[in-house]
């Protein structure tokens, strides 16, 4: 049973291009599909999230970060009676805008961009994805995704100024997005928080001692743990804190933005969209763990020297393959140089770049930088 204020795929906005109805799929569930068969969702797998395959293969790359977020949204959607399977397609295409070699490289690409006077932003660029650049369909460029997902997509985690983004008029910048694209964010950031504590503690960057002194919500998740099972592994110990963290903040977004609605009176989509701020979120308790937690990620492991390297090194090669097909766009694909007659130079060279994965960004760089020049194969 859906809640009042939940978006119904019957009522969807539709698509750009108008199809028959699917004999046993709605519309959601055909966009939550069609994003999971598409390349740009493949490649997830093989673009960072905060480590590289050099650590290990048991750490989060963008894929199952992804796979992640879409467990813990789906448990809230079902909790507040929003449409689940909207819900799934919105975190399962949530990050496809993401560059390679994770926030390394979307800075480098940014500052790239802003030497032309452009920018790069990943649900933007996402959005260019799935309206353009996945060629999958005879009678339509990209995925021709519902209305209701091409604005989650945009809006998720970010409201555009209608006068800033004009070209984005249609999808409403002046009211919110419905609770089902609110929630996403908050399912990413609650997901990459307790992950990465995962991630850094295994990686040995963080330790035990510094974890439990510095994020204050771990802690207390732990010392539960330990009371409970004197006599168990502290890895196990470590993971049992972790599930109780997760499901702390999870159950806390769901109890209070529940009561969001309710103490505000929000009966309709209608009245969600109206309401001048975002109404999921996590009560203010929670709210300061989280970031309390975010800060300790971001001073001890994001900023950590010893990603440094890796991080240097990923920035040069977004800045000098950026360079490089600036000075000889004739180098590349040819879908690209087709683009870059219609579009401006740097925006056609940012798209592909952003496009690629770890692995083919550095081949390309490899390839092109340092050493032959010849024509590179398409990606997107």
């Amino acid at each position: 049973m859906l809640a009042d204020y939940a978006v119904r795929v019957e009522h969807s906005r539709g698509r750009r291009h108008p199809e028959p109805a699917h004999a046993y799929r709605n519309d959601f569930q055909r966009d939550r599909d069609r994003v999971v068969h598409s390349r740009a969702f493949r490649r997830l797998e093989a673009k960072t999230q905060v480590f590289t395959r050099r650590y290990s293969d048991h750490f989060r790359n963008r894929l199952t970060h992804t796979i992640e977020v879409t467990q813990i949204a789906r448990t809230i959607a079902a909790q507040l009676g929003l449409n689940a399977d909207l819900v799934e397609a919105l975190a399962l295409v949530h990050d496809v805008g993401h560059p390679p070699f994770g926030h390394a490289g979307e800075k480098a690409l940014d500052a790239a961009m802003n030497k032309h006077g452009l920018s790069f932003d990943h649900n933007l660029h996402a959005l260019r994805i799935v309206e353009d650049f996945e060629q999958r369909y005879a009678a339509f460029r990209g995925l021709n995704l519902t209305f209701e997902v091409r604005e989650g997509i945009i809006k998720h985690s970010h409201d555009y100024r209608p006068k800033e983004f004009p070209e984005l008029a249609e999808y409403l910048l002046d009211q919110r997005p419905p609770l089902e694209a609110q929630l996403i964010d908050l399912a990413d950031e609650i997901a990459y928080s307790t992950a990465d504590l995962d991630d850094g503690f295994e990686s040995r960057i963080l330790s035990l001692d510094e974890i439990l002194e510095g994020a204050p919500a771990f802690a207390k998740s732990f010392h539960q743990a330990e009371a409970l099972y004197p006599r168990a592994r502290k890895m196990l110990i470590f993971n049992e804190a972790l599930k109780r963290m997760l499901d702390r903040w999870v159950g806390d977004l769901i109890v209070n933005t529940k009561e969001r609605v309710r103490a505000v009176g929000i009966h309709s989509l209608e009245d969600v969209r109206a309401f001048p701020t975002r109404l999921a979120g996590l009560s203010e308790s929670a709210e300061q763990e989280r970031q309390s937690t975010r800060e300790f990620l971001y001073r001890t492991l994001y900023y950590s020297p010893r990603l440094d390297a890796e991080k240097q090194n990923a920035e040069r090669v977004i800045r000098e393959l950026f360079d490089f097909w600036i000075e000889k766009p004739e180098l590349l694909p040819a879908g690209y140089r087709e683009k870059a007659r219609q579009e401006p130079l740097a925006r056609v060279v940012c798209d592909y770049i952003a496009g690629m994965t770890d692995n083919y960004g550095s081949e390309q760089h490899a390839k092109f930088v340092l050493g032959q020049k010849e024509p590179a194969k398409e990606t997107a």
